[in-house]
């Protein structure tokens, strides 16, 4: 096992395999699941609008044309985006991207269901009742998925993730649009949720709470509005992927993917990220990162944490302790530098044989990776994955919680260059966050202010800086260090909203 493990690895840290002549097979995909229906075919994002001939032209690898979206069909807030795929990692591009305007409308009382029921005479009131009841509000939406492993889980969860979202959205709408009726708490600058109308969502429609009842939450916590549009989010991320675990059984649904998802409601922004994607904010030359990379690095201890509790998951074939090298059959007995879940720093251990396993997580940067087979720990999709040659699944150490951040777009007066940045890490893999910034606005400088086309060029050109030009040894940068070889996908959103 262990070989075989190592075999792996070498393929790995060797650099990208060439792409598979059937886009849709992994490792660690079933020969039944191959049988099945394709949930949601290959596409690009359908605000490309390509031609079929365009589709085709969009999958050269050697040429990788920057892709942008018609100028006769602007995005949503004027938002600029740009996509190209990668060197010859995957035969398609992984990479997916969604951008939609939702409308959330409030869950209907199931006395108002019951129209079937209603007399004749009772129709036009029904009708009335039944309009007045067609509440709601609107939220932008944004996200970037990165396939990996296949492209069926990324493309299924553009799809869907902001249904879920919206979803999830309805079961506090009531609340969030009555905090424009009954001012809210205000607890260290915080608005908070009306702690009686926190209560009356725990009660079923159209009963009221008791006075206890309301009395014991004022005693225990109060709800801020963000804290319930974040949970939502969390929530529809945890139903997209458990959507993905129910259906893969039906239809075939191939990999997994990274999600980057923006929703822009009631003023403010929340950025859920479950990944290595990355969102940054460029604000009067100042740069806000509003997401953190999860990595096998970055969650080091929780991974090791669970192998610790769990580990019947490691398969007797991997250690959730941490070495700064491999374990040599020679060294049992001697001391060597550790850490495991609850250690930041290192420290002495004698070797023992259980510490001759490979380890929970090898390698070091971008080349780190979890029981030797994924480099991210957070998103959707992965449930058939397994180690290389084993029946260990990986899944139990990958979250789909992501991470949300909170950005208040009314506290600042934003001029026309403050951006909302989003890209795969194809971009950040050879741009930093200071890099991006540079580029972003010199490009804007070139263009009119209310020219809504400047957004989409900003994005071209991240994407182009980022990929670099074919030279006889490969894509190269401009100072001759290696271009991206990996999907590209960006988002470039305006904060001050549409040019007028």
């Amino acid at each position: 096992m262990i070989s075989k493990v190592k075999t792996a690895v070498s393929s790995f840290m060797g650099g990208f395999m060439p792409p598979s002549s059937n886009h849709s097979s992994s490792p660690s995909q079933s020969q039944d699941s191959e049988s099945l229906p394709i949930r949601f075919p290959y596409c690009r994002p359908g605000f490309l609008d390509l031609t079929p001939e365009e589709l085709q032209r969009s999958v050269d690898h050697m040429n990788r044309p920057i892709l942008t979206p018609r100028e006769t069909k602007r995005l949503p807030w004027n938002t600029g985006y740009a996509e190209v795929i990668n060197a010859g990692k995957s035969a398609y591009n992984e990479d997916q991207a969604c951008c939609e305007v939702v409308f959330v409308e409030r869950r209907r009382n199931k006395k108002h269901n019951t129209e079937s029921h209603a007399s004749t005479d009772d129709e036009e009131e029904m009708h009335n009742l039944k309009n007045q009841d067609r509440k709601g509000i609107d939220f932008h939406y944004w996200a970037l998925l990165d396939g990996h492993a296949g492209s069926g889980a990324a493309v299924m969860a553009s799809k869907l993730l902001h249904l879920h979202i919206c979803d999830q959205l309805k079961d506090v709408v009531d609340i969030i649009q009555n905090l424009s009726v009954a001012p809210p708490i205000c607890v260290d600058g915080v608005s908070t949720v009306p702690v009686e109308h926190a209560a009356v969502m725990t009660q079923e429609e159209g009963t009221e709470p008791p006075n206890d009842i309301i009395l014991r939450f004022h005693l225990e916590k109060e709800v801020s509005h963000e804290s319930l549009v974040t949970g939502a989010i969390e929530n529809a991320f945890k139903q997209m992927d458990a959507q993905i675990e129910r259906e893969r059984t039906s239809y075939c649904i191939v990999g997994g993917c990274c999600a980057l998802a923006v929703v822009n409601l009631m003023g403010k922004l929340y950025v859920a990220n479950a990944g290595d994607s990355r969102a940054i904010i460029i604000r009067n030359g100042e740069i806000i990162p509003m997401s953190c990379e999860f990595t096998p690095e970055t969650e080091r201890q929780r991974l090791q944490y669970l192998g610790y509790l769990k580990p019947e998951l490691l398969g007797n074939e991997f250690t959730h302790i941490e070495f700064p090298r491999r374990i040599q059959h020679k060294e049992l007995g001697k001391k060597m530098l550790f850490r495991d879940h609850t250690m930041t720093g290192w420290a002495y251990k004698t070797i023992q044989e259980d510490d001759l396993k490979f380890p929970l997580i090898y390698g070091e940067g971008k080349k780190a990776r979890v029981m030797a087979t994924i480099g991210v720990t957070r998103g959707l999709g992965d449930h058939d994955l397994k180690v290389y040659s084993s029946n260990i699944y990986i899944k139990p150490f990958l979250s789909c919680s992501p991470e949300v951040k909170v950005y208040d777009l009314t506290q600042y007066e934003h001029c026309p260059d403050d951006l909302l940045v989003l890209g795969t890490d194809g971009l950040w893999d050879v741009l930093d966050n200071h890099e991006v910034a540079d580029i972003v606005t010199n490009i804007l400088t070139r263009w009119e202010p209310n020219d809504p086309s400047r957004y989409t060029q900003a994005a071209a050109n991240l994407v182009s800086r980022a990929r670099g030009v074919l030279k006889e040894r490969g894509w190269k940068l401009a100072n001759d260090k290696l271009g991206s070889g990996d999907d590209i996908s960006v988002f470039v959103i305006p904060l001050g909203g549409p040019c007028s």
